[in-house]
């Protein structure tokens, strides 16, 4: 009984290893049908995270409580009970070690696969080209993030950042119309994974298209918008009228009213005092239409503040008894 027991237990691990190696030699053929990685990817370091932010082991990003609140850039060592999700721009070279670890911290990520840099989508004059877009996106699509799609780890897919601004694109605005086809080139290879466009509803309403593929707009609050819950039940009414969903975000480090006396990222902004965050971040979250919570962006000395870390701690507590919201109407 003994002697079968050791042998069964051998041939278990024997198994193991062939398949750990079958492993690497596909993902080596793999990656070389992918196009080369750009010059603005990060490497990931997959060092043991922090236990004192260590979410419950049986979370998914599925079965997680509330909306995740997330933050643009956040270390992987925040992830727990507090930071339930982040923004991630990986490379094809990384991606699986991100969702990986993602996983197994609870968490919600929301993924940008055009690249960090608007210059790779964009043509020599600066303005967009879809076909250069779609060749950064293709890149992963014979990487297999099926289970992540399935198990709510991918939050969605970041189409791309602010398409109604004409001085970011060469001086022409991305038309609605090719917001959509950006959305439907995303669902051709992932069925599955929601599409998102870092862009207000009310701009995306402004056109006459129907949005088939695209499932939500983004909010983003700073306080020269002015009062936190017209502001956002206006938002929401412009995208139930588009049926899309909606991701809120704060701009926590230029959105600042001054109060807080915190420099910002530009010059002449200030960052949210931890007072503005619970003002402003309680005004978003109440609202039952969010189906994610994100801030721009992650920043060492600001987030190790004690007044910040204790707002957002108040602000993360209201995103997990928020209404579990779909993003997808």
């Amino acid at each position: 009984m003994t002697h079968g027991f050791t042998f069964a237990r051998g041939a278990t691990r024997l198994r193991a290893i062939v398949l750990a190696l079958g492993a690497l030699v596909a993902g080596a053929c793999q990656n070389a049908d992918v196009l080369s990685p750009t010059g603005d990817q990060v490497a990931v370091t997959a060092a043991p995270l922090a236990d004192s932010a260590a979410a419950p082991s049986f979370l998914t990003g599925a079965t997680a409580p509330g909306i995740a609140f997330a933050s643009f850039d956040l270390p992987n060592s925040l992830l727990g009970t507090i930071h339930t999700g982040a923004l991630r721009t990986p490379d094809q070279y990384t991606i699986l070690t991100e969702l990986s670890i993602a996983r197994s911290r609870g968490a919600r990520f929301v993924l940008k696969l055009a690249g960090g840099s608007d210059r790779w989508v964009k043509n020599a004059d600066g303005t967009f080209n879809l076909d250069k877009w779609k060749s950064m996106v293709n890149r992963y699509r014979y990487i297999n993030i099926n289970s992540y799609i399935t198990d709510g780890t991918i939050l969605g897919h970041y189409l791309l950042d602010e398409p109604n601004l004409a001085s970011r694109w060469g001086g022409k605005v991305i038309p609605q119309a090719t917001v959509e086809a950006m959305a439907k080139y995303s669902k051709q290879i992932w069925p599955g994974m929601l599409t998102f466009i870092r862009v207000v509803p009310s701009w995306l309403k402004a056109a006459p298209i129907t949005y088939t593929y695209l499932d939500a707009g983004w909010a983003q609050y700073a306080a020269y918008k002015g009062n936190p819950t017209t502001w956002l039940a206006a938002e929401v009414s412009a995208a139930k009228t588009k049926g899309l969903g909606l991701l809120v975000s704060m701009n926590v480090l230029d959105g600042g009213n001054g109060s807080s006396g915190i420099p910002g990222v530009s010059s002449g902004k200030y960052s949210m005092s931890a007072t503005e965050l619970r003002n402003y971040g309680g005004a978003l979250l109440a609202q039952s239409y969010d189906c994610g919570f994100l801030m721009w962006m992650y920043n060492s000395t600001y987030f190790g503040r004690a007044d910040i870390k204790s707002a957002m701690s108040d602000l993360s507590t209201k995103s997990r008894n928020h209404v579990k919201t779909s993003c997808r109407q």
